[in-house]
């Protein structure tokens, strides 16, 4: 749970669940220059954006995709608010550990 400050002072305490996107230099740097506030476009050859919810997993990604293709993986992790992220089923792939 997450502490946000309002427009009126007031903290509210915010539900929110953990996120992680494995990720190369090139979209990390892109990142970065957002000051860590949003994830740019996707790009033609990747058009879903597809964070986990298992930081293990993540960094299997990282290791087997990003290091291959850019010669270093990242895991990013972030917070979405648990109420905007109940408008989406969780969906798990491959094998049986929960992604």
């Amino acid at each position: 749970m997450d502490i946000y400050i309002n427009k009126n002072n007031l903290s509210m305490a915010i539900e929110t669940v953990t996120l992680y996107r494995p990720t190369g230099p090139k979209e990390l740097e892109l990142v970065r220059q957002s000051g860590f506030k949003r994830w740019p476009p996707r790009l033609p050859g990747q058009p879903i954006f597809y964070p986990v919810t298992n930081e293990a997993y993540a960094k299997q990604i990282a290791t087997q995709w990003n290091i291959k293709d850019s010669g270093i993986g990242y895991v990013t992790r972030f917070e979405v608010r648990k109420p905007f992220m109940d408008r989406y089923q969780i969906q798990q792939v491959g094998g049986s550990d929960p992604h």
